[in-house]
């Protein structure tokens, strides 16, 4: 199979009542409760046009559930000798600097080229396997359009450390970045559910109901020309796409963002010529992961790595000065 699977499901009368997750296995006998249950977190499940991400909800007779199922992912990813900007090694975990435009591990579109793929090839056999047979050594991850810090680990025990520290927010994750406008008040929290877009499945969003609870610490580091300023985001927690979701429901977009930048024809409106065309001509957000510091899994010491590497950023900046 090389496509996605749609099924349909009609409820009838004698099912009301049910969690969605077990009528589903009780119709779709070739899909287990747990396969289900996963699809439906996912936002591969509809009822009646709209996505339900609770396997606890009750289905109601006469509607109409739409079931989902993705290709199968790429097989176990092969060791490829892509160069890697190592930070840190050791034999619990590496640091790596993440190149713009690098996937993180092989999925739809993506089957090879990956950071995963660079890391099999460069740390051999020493990766944790909690991650999956496609994500050895993952603990977090980028967005392919942002840079910087990431740390993998290499055994099973560091895995579960640092999962841990994610869990509990004692893993610090810092970024950069270059957004429209100047927020105001210039220091502060954004907080709210995240979870998939109702009209946009590629899409995250700010939900009133479902989702998952998110928090980003912002301050604005300084305005850029008179249309932008550079911004630092710390993480408390780690939603899918959470600083460009967040900063553009406060109405001040990661410049770039292809999602949820909203276009900057209106932004860069009776800009000079040069850095006006070289800006949208942009094509992915400007964020960086800067900084990340961690307990570390055998030592207990507290360690923290930043990345100075702003090339493009310091680039970019130069062109907003001059708008």
């Amino acid at each position: 199979m090389t496509e996605a699977t749609t099924y349909t499901v009609p409820v009838p009368e004698d099912k009301a009542g049910e969690r969605l997750d077990r009528f589903l296995a009780d119709a779709l006998a070739s899909l287990s409760r747990s396969r289900l249950k996963s699809l439906i977190e996912d936002g591969r499940v509809l009822r009646d046009g709209g996505a339900c991400e609770n396997p606890a909800a009750k289905v109601r007779p006469g509607e109409e559930i739409t079931v989902t199922v993705p290709p199968p992912e790429p097989a176990q990813p092969v060791p490829q000798d892509i160069p890697l900007d190592v930070v840190y090694e050791d034999d619990d975990l590496i640091v790596i600097d993440k190149a713009v435009g690098m996937v993180v591990h092989p999925a739809a579109g993506h089957a090879d080229g990956t950071l995963v793929n660079a890391l099999l090839h460069h740390c051999g056999d020493s990766l944790s396997g909690i991650g999956g047979v496609t994500r050895p050594g993952i603990v977090h991850r980028l967005d392919m359009g942002t840079s910087g810090l990431m740390v993998a680990a290499k055994n099973d025990e560091a895995h579960r450390h640092m999962s841990r520290q994610l869990e509990d927010r004692t893993l610090t994750r810092r970024y950069k970045a270059l957004v429209w406008g100047v927020p105001k008040p210039r220091e502060g929290d954004i907080e709210g559910a995240i979870g998939r877009n109702p009209a946009n499945r590629k899409k995250m969003a700010m939900v009133k109901k479902g989702g998952k609870h998110a928090l980003t610490h912002y301050r604005v580091v300084k305005p850029v020309g008179t249309r932008a300023s550079l911004v630092e985001c710390r993480l408390a927690t780690g939603r899918t796409h959470q600083i460009r979701v967040h900063m553009a429901h406060i109405g001040h977009p990661v410049i770039g963002d292809p999602l949820y930048g909203g276009g900057n024809a209106r932004r860069l409106r009776g800009a000079p010529e040069i850095p006006s065309k070289l800006l949208r001509e942009l094509n992915h957000q400007a964020l960086h992961a800067f900084l990340i510091g961690f307990i570390h899994p055998s030592s207990g010491e507290k360690v923290q790595f930043e990345s100075n590497k702003m090339k493009y950023f310091n680039s970019l900046m130069s062109m907003l000065s001059e708008i």
